[in-house]
């Protein structure tokens, strides 16, 4: 056993704004963070508001911070945060609906949206009246898999201070998706991503700070991956020129 643990929730509600309630909590060896607070609201306090769905960390539905870093509370347990102080807060850089839930539509939903996530071919007629599958080599779907792991959580979002300092940042995940679809062997819209990608409120935003890379439960990368979109448009831009010339 882990003994009792103190839990501090940052708590909001509109109209009362933020506010903090201390609970004490039960803990084993293998109690994680959401166990606690599904706890907290079936036996002490029913009107918390926490989001939640797997408690397997594939949803990515009870991101959260967690004594100051963005995390998942599933994947999270008491023991392994080494104190007896839990203090549990929403995402940072997203607006609050209720104590522990955030709104991901715009930062996260919208953005990933703008870079097409999706199969771009050329011919229409062909990508939905397909003979056969696409095939792909081992080595071809290495290119990408690691950046196909993205559950859409929103911890990237919710480390980056570029999205704190710049609310118009399309930020990473979007950013890394754009990369994840670019690469793919199949696609064939590269160029059009490319240009969606290519501003100051895209990856020139990007000062590789690597906190988004940290966070992520899936290990995506995307501060590495929005490097190589930087890489890209540059080689693109230097071909350019040198076809003006």
């Amino acid at each position: 056993m882990v003994g009792e643990v103190k839990v501090r929730v940052k708590r909001f509600e509109s109209g009362k704004g933020f506010y903090y309630r201390e609970y004490r909590v039960k803990a084993g060896k293998y109690t994680t963070v959401l166990d606690a607070l599904i706890n907290i609201i079936e036996e002490q306090d029913s009107t918390l508001a926490v989001r939640y769905s797997c408690r397997m960390g594939i949803c990515g539905s009870c991101a959260m911070v967690i004594n100051g870093v963005p995390r998942l509370a599933c994947e999270t347990t008491i023991r392994s945060l080494k104190t007896d102080t839990i203090t549990v807060e929403p995402m940072y850089n997203f607006p609050v609906v209720r104590d522990l839930v955030a709104r991901v539509n715009e930062l996260l939903f919208n953005n990933h949206r703008r870079v097409k996530p999706y199969l771009i071919r050329r011919d229409l007629g062909e990508q939905f009246k397909a003979e056969a599958e696409y095939k792909q080599t081992p080595l071809e779907l290495a290119e990408y898999l690691a950046y196909s792991y993205c559950i859409m959580c929103g911890l990237c979002i919710s480390a980056c201070p570029i999205v704190y300092e710049k609310p118009n940042f399309i930020g990473p995940q979007a950013l890394a998706q754009a990369l994840r679809w670019t690469i793919d062997s199949r696609d064939e819209g590269g160029d059009e991503r490319l240009k969606i990608v290519d501003s100051l409120d895209g990856v020139w935003a990007c000062e590789y700070i690597g906190a988004c890379s940290k966070v992520c439960p899936k290990g995506v990368d995307p501060a590495g991956a929005i490097q190589r979109l930087k890489i890209m448009l540059t080689i693109n831009t230097a071909k350019s020129l040198l076809k003006l010339k």
